[in-house]
């Protein structure tokens, strides 16, 4: 595999003093129609036991994927989920949407998951908003006889299968999985179709094709033109695969909205002082 790119996720807290690493590329938009990347990974309560009280977005989309543990989702539009773990969420807010996420409080094993948020192409920026999640759907998993890959969102083929996951229809044609190697493994994907491939390693170290590894905590921003093979070192690697087709449109950000002008970010923040996207139910 071609690596463009390396980007370490840094220590950061957000919602109520809850504890995550992040990638985050708001500027350059090198990963777009990626934005960010958190991973919430903690044994101890502490870490992640505030959550995510009510809080508004506009502009962008939110993939939340849950491996331990789980989190209660409520908004403004009536979903009332418990996303527990193999299970994703998926909500492209458009024009507003006040939500909450909190830990689940039968969950007692720790917390590990991840959330992504998507850039919207203008044009649907101001669209109502969608919800979708995976509690009451199977995701199939597929194999080259290497690796396996757990499907959470698009269309995938590894190896000579190929499957849906149980979300579709994220912005920019947005594909997601959640790829794990055995030791000494080497598999190989062909995501051409795509103008932006990048992983995030959550668990062990990838060997390099050029040379050298690259360990848990960094996400690589790879050319999908070139072979993507990925080469376990000497532990289990765990990663996610996102794919999708770059937007090319100026982003402008502030907290938790993502527009194309600044004029549109001060509306954003009219609109929500004003109670124009509701409250959680």
């Amino acid at each position: 595999m071609k690596v463009i790119q390396q980007l370490r996720a840094v220590p950061s807290r957000d919602g109520d003093g809850v504890n995550i690493m992040r990638v985050a590329d708001f500027q350059r938009l090198a990963l777009d129609p990626y934005l960010m990347l958190d991973e919430i990974r903690s044994d101890d309560a502490k870490d992640y036991i505030g959550g995510f009280p009510a809080h508004p977005h506009r502009g962008m989309e939110t993939f939340t994927y849950i491996r331990q543990g789980g989190f209660e989702h409520r908004d403004q539009l009536g979903n009332v989920r418990a996303i527990r773990a193999g299970k994703v969420q998926w909500m492209s807010t458009g024009r507003g949407v006040v939500h909450s996420e909190m830990p689940l409080a039968d969950a007692d094993s720790g917390l590990h998951g991840f959330q992504i948020w998507l850039n919207m192409p203008a044009k649907d920026k101001m669209r109502h908003p969608q919800y979708q999640d995976s509690g009451n759907s199977e995701h199939a998993t597929l194999s080259d006889g290497n690796g396996q890959l757990y499907l959470l969102a698009g269309h995938w083929q590894y190896g000579s299968e190929s499957a849906d996951a149980p979300l579709m229809g994220l912005a920019a044609n947005g594909a997601i999985a959640d790829l794990t190697l055995p030791a000494g493994a080497i598999s190989q994907l062909d995501l051409s179709q795509y103008s932006t491939v990048a992983l995030y390693l959550y668990q062990g170290r990838l060997q390099l094709s050029g040379g050298g590894e690259v360990d848990a905590g960094n996400m690589l921003l790879l050319d999908p033109k070139a072979p993507l093979q990925l080469h376990a070192a000497d532990e289990t690697a765990g990663m996610l695969l996102l794919a999708g087709n770059a937007i090319g449109e100026k982003v402008v950000q502030m907290g938790p909205f993502v527009m194309n002008t600044q004029a549109e970010i001060m509306q954003a923040i009219s609109d929500y002082q004003s109670g124009q996207f509701g409250e959680i139910v």
